[in-house]
């Protein structure tokens, strides 16, 4: 993130030795990216003035941090707070350096920054802490008591207790509210016991940790930790928890075990900016503001959009380069030409404690004086250990192990695409380690999938089994009352009855509503731990279906009424055998069964109709209005039976086909019958006309071919449907195999009704 150039104004605007044209050159070198020019200019400015200016000050110390001379612009920026003090607001330019240059340094750092993310939000989000399979997608752990809504997602049931929730986080898919759940979200059984076995030691602690926030709302902080200890001792490496449980120090004025819990909450989660902006703040309630600077800084590089870290970490710094001149006799610098102690800019030891020296470049004689002064308060170089993201601070400790010259000196200079002169900081060596991928490190960085581990031994088929079928789940379905069933066996089961198999609970809303969206935890947990299983189970679920499929060798066959080719055939399906043949139907495809009129002998009759499905309307309590149409005639060549309702073993009928003198006597004859038809439908009254038109529609128009179907033409059909025949003299007709005969058959009846009809 760019910051804005900032330009401090100067305490004598008109004081003598300032020039406003140089400084308009050096403005000009700033906004060309000149950062070297604008330092040099403004240390020629100061030069000339008797008494140093402290917005010339800042001006040259903004320009070498923009130009990375990190320890010259750190003599600057002391320079002007000897002269009055920092406040936060002058400081953005050396803080923005320091985070940017951490992200340049640390690959991790680089990967994990998300800028694009909102800047007031705390949590942040990092490669280590995406979901795993196992968390809930509201409140990213461990899901406890889990519940599968109607999408088929499962979260914890706690999480979706508040009416708040209102949508799916995965799906976007509007959930049901509380209120419309008379008994409220329940238990998924079956999950939930998985859970508790694969992992038993972070479940247990999952339910303290909840019992802990209980407590802690109720503010009963005692036994509110006596929770989150528990909890813990659990499941040390749950990073919210250590989170939680350090936020409840603050609350309870633990300062440095809540520094304790930061400190480890940075080792499990080194890449999330809200384990470095807790342990930040717990160092400052520590008063350790320079460790806590550093936690800062990590911060922002992680998340250079987090506007309230930047204006702490600014303020941290603000306060370490000016306190150190409180209650200090600072005596006042003299002209740089004129020598003596004065003559650069003094550090402090305690800043220096703080800020050690960047470069190893020897020390002039007129800084040796400076040096033995502070010799003694600053730390051994030989002990200290290189920066690293994740290294520890060690709790109780005088000093800090990890100063800020450590963090400073890894900052490169920034790509400004222009060629700068030497300086102080072409001597300093960064650090002689950094914290790379793939490199080891005190505390390895968590995996970036979330790594819960499930035992091999722990999960067999036997856990995940129907309780109808006895067979591995096969698109499992979590019902409203949290038990869990293939779907093909749930569906069988509210055929018969809209109650739970298992616990009774009246299923009819449910039922009703056709929510039957596959759990989708359930899914992945077979296709992961038991995807062998689970593909052996599918093969035997594909046998089934192409089985069903099979429209020859086994025909579903719905025995109810007449059908024929052509001509609509509205069925209301209301027993459990035909809902499951309809259904299977719809399920292989085909789309397709077959209709027969009953015989008392066989069962069904020997000649029936292939229909096929248009259109399915389903009732609450489980019945249903299917449209279907006339396709096909069929001859049974045996019977059966499947699961409650019949099959047949069949073979389609078609007219054969004439030609020659018996193709123009065919015509003729299709031509009068046709013309005699239409004479009796004309002549009948005009209410029955309507009834007939309603339910069959108007009269087919002539075929000019009329074998060109190897049904024969579709008037013949609508003709059979609507004459008043018993369905036997029907069937005769229907199992006709020429067409001829047909014809002669349908003018025989049109003769009898028109005479039997009343004059």
């Amino acid at each position: 993130m760019e910051v804005e150039m900032l330009v401090h104004p100067l305490s004598h605007p008109s004081a003598p030795g300032i020039c406003p044209e140089m400084l308009e050159v050096a403005e000009e070198a700033t906004r060309a990216g000149d950062f070297s020019l604008a330092a040099e200019i403004y240390s020629s400015q100061l030069a000339d003035l008797q008494q140093p200016d402290r917005g010339l000050c800042l001006r040259k110390a903004d320009s070498l941090v923009r130009a990375g001379r990190i320890s010259e612009a750190l003599d600057s920026y002391c320079s002007a707070a000897s002269l009055g003090k920092l406040r936060p607001e002058e400081l953005p330019l050396l803080v923005e350096s320091i985070a940017r240059g951490l992200r340049e340094k640390e690959p991790g750092l680089r990967s994990a920054a998300g800028g694009e993310e909102d800047e007031d939000a705390e949590w942040g989000s990092t490669e280590n802490d995406r979901l795993d399979l196992f968390s809930c997608g509201l409140c990213r752990c461990l899901l406890h008591e889990p519940s599968t809504v109607e999408c088929g997602h499962t979260f914890c049931r706690r999480c979706l207790e508040p009416d708040t929730v209102t949508d799916c986080v995965h799906c976007k898919r509007a959930l049901a509210r509380k209120d419309g759940l008379p008994n409220g979200r329940r238990l998924d059984v079956v999950l939930g016991g998985l859970l508790d076995k694969l992992f038993p030691n972070e479940s247990r602690a999952r339910r303290l940790w909840i019992d802990g926030e209980v407590l802690r709302q109720s503010r009963n902080l005692t036994e509110a930790l006596q929770k989150y200890d528990e909890a813990v001792e659990l499941a040390p490496s749950t990073g919210r928890l250590l989170c939680q449980r350090a936020e409840l120090h603050m609350e309870m004025n633990n300062v440095s075990r809540a520094v304790q819990d930061a400190s480890s909450l940075c080792q499990i989660k080194p890449l999330w900016p809200k384990a470095h902006y807790l342990k930040a703040t717990t160092l400052s309630k520590a008063s350790r503001n320079d460790e806590a600077l550093q936690e800062y800084f990590l911060c922002v590089a992680l998340k250079p959009n987090w506007t309230k870290v930047r204006l702490e970490a600014q303020k941290v710094l603000a306060e370490l380069f000016s306190s150190v001149f409180e209650n200090q006799d600072i005596p006042t610098p003299l002209h740089p030409l004129q020598g003596g102690v004065a003559s650069r800019p003094i550090k402090p030891p305690a800043l220096l404690r703080t800020l050690r020296p960047l470069t190893q470049k020897p020390a002039s004689s007129s800084q040796e004086s400076d040096t033995s002064m502070t010799k003694s308060a600053l730390p051994d170089e030989s002990s200290s250990s290189p920066w690293k993201l994740s290294a520890p601070v060690a709790e109780g400790s005088g000093t800090n192990s990890k100063s800020l010259a450590d963090v400073l000196a890894s900052v490169p200079a920034p790509p400004t695409g222009l060629k700068r002169k030497q300086s102080d900081d072409s001597f300093f060596n960064p650090p002689s380690k950094h914290l790379k991928c793939g490199e080891s490190s005190s505390v390895k960085l968590a995996p970036a999938c979330g790594g819960r581990v499930v035992p091999a031994d722990l999960l067999d088929s036997g856990d995940l089994e129907c309780s109808l079928c006895m067979r591995l789940f096969y698109e499992p379905v979590a019902t409203p009352c949290g038990h869990t069933f293939c779907l093909k066996c749930l569906e069988r089961c509210l055929d018969h009855n809209p109650n739970c198999p298992l616990c009774k609970e009246n299923l009819s809303e449910f039922l009703s509503t056709r929510g039957y969206n596959k759990t989708l935890l359930m899914e992945a947990v077979l296709q992961r731990y038991l995807a062998s299983e689970l593909e052996e189970r599918k093969k035997i679920h594909e046998e089934e279906m192409k089985e069903l499929s099979n429209l020859n060798q086994e025909v579903p066959i719905f025995i109810c009424t007449m059908a024929f080719p052509t001509i609509p055939c509205p069925l209301h399906v209301f027993e459990p055998r035909y809902r499951l043949m309809i259904r299977r139907s719809m399920e292989t495809g085909t789309k397709q069964f077959g209709m027969c009129i009953a015989d008392e002998l066989k069962g069904f009759a020997d000649y029936g109709c292939m229909l096929e499905v248009q259109d399915v309307k389903f009732f609450p309590d489980g019945r249903s209005v299917v449209e279907t149409i006339g396709v096909s005639r069929f001859k049974v060549l045996s019977h059966g039976q499947r699961d409650g309702y019949h099959t047949a073993k069949i073979e389609y009928l078609e007219d054969k086909k004439v030609e020659g003198e018996e193709l123009v006597e065919l015509l003729k004859l299709h031509d009068a019958v046709y013309e005699q038809a239409s004479n009796w439908f004309t002549s009948l009254k005009d209410n029955m006309k309507t009834q007939i038109v309603s339910h069959f529609g108007h009269l087919p128009s002539k075929d000019p071919d009329p074998q060109s179907s190897g049904s024969g033409p579709a008037w013949c059909w609508w003709l059979l449907a609507v004459l008043p025949l018993e369905n036997r003299a029907q069937l005769t007709i229907l199992s006709m195999s020429a067409l001829k005969d047909r014809l002669l058959a349908i003018r025989k009846v049109l003769i009898f009704v028109m005479r039997k009809r009343p004059r």
